[in-house]
């Protein structure tokens, strides 16, 4: 299986690539924020327990999380392989994810690490928030994103880097090129 996690910060432009990853790779989606949605929804017992973190203004557990994220692997029997968004980010979630990939005889193939510079991403943030009127992209929640971003996500390179998994993507430049870099990447990995 061709396992891919998504790496950068808010506005490097992750959403867009997926897109163009999961139609050239023929990838299965698998975006934390949409699974636990979709838990919490059915009224699984998943869900349930979620809930009530979310309910108390608290983090969802990384152990509930990966549950979650199996059961959903699990799911796509004749998967090519699966792109994960949003999920590692920390370097236990990291480690759990690999634990749960090992445990079904896959790992993580690539880590794809969208490399801009904190300018680059307040201005795209905020030309974002103008055109969708998103309340979250304005300065002051930007800065306070990538601050956490920079603190709790950002040492999550290093692991994959240890792991031999990492790729540096030059996030800056026209959506095509950024592809070009990320399509030689995977394939790269994946020969």
């Amino acid at each position: 299986m061709l396992n891919i996690v998504i790496f950068g910060a808010p506005g490097s432009g992750k959403g867009t690539q997926s897109e163009r990853i999961i139609q050239e790779f023929g990838l299965d989606h698998i975006s934390t924020g949409d699974v636990l949605r979709a838990e919490i929804k059915g009224g699984t017992e998943l869900g349930r327990i979620a809930s009530k973190y979310i309910e108390k203004g608290q983090l969802v557990p990384d152990e509930l999380i990966i549950d979650m994220l199996a059961k959903v692997l699990d799911s796509k029997e004749n998967s090519k392989g699966v792109i994960f968004d949003g999920f590692p980010r920390t370097i236990p979630q990291a480690k759990a994810l690999k634990k749960m990939l090992n445990e079904r005889n896959t790992d993580v193939t690539v880590m794809l690490n969208l490399q801009v510079e904190d300018e680059e991403l307040i201005n795209r943030l905020l030309e974002r928030g103008k055109v969708s009127g998103r309340s979250d992209d304005n300065l002051e929640t930007i800065q306070s994103r990538l601050k956490v971003y920079h603190t709790q996500t950002a040492p999550l390179a290093e692991y994959y880097i240890q792991e031999g998994k990492h790729a540096a993507i030059k996030g800056v430049g026209t959506i095509e090129e950024i592809f070009a870099s990320i399509k030689e990447a995977v394939n790269s990995v994946n020969a």
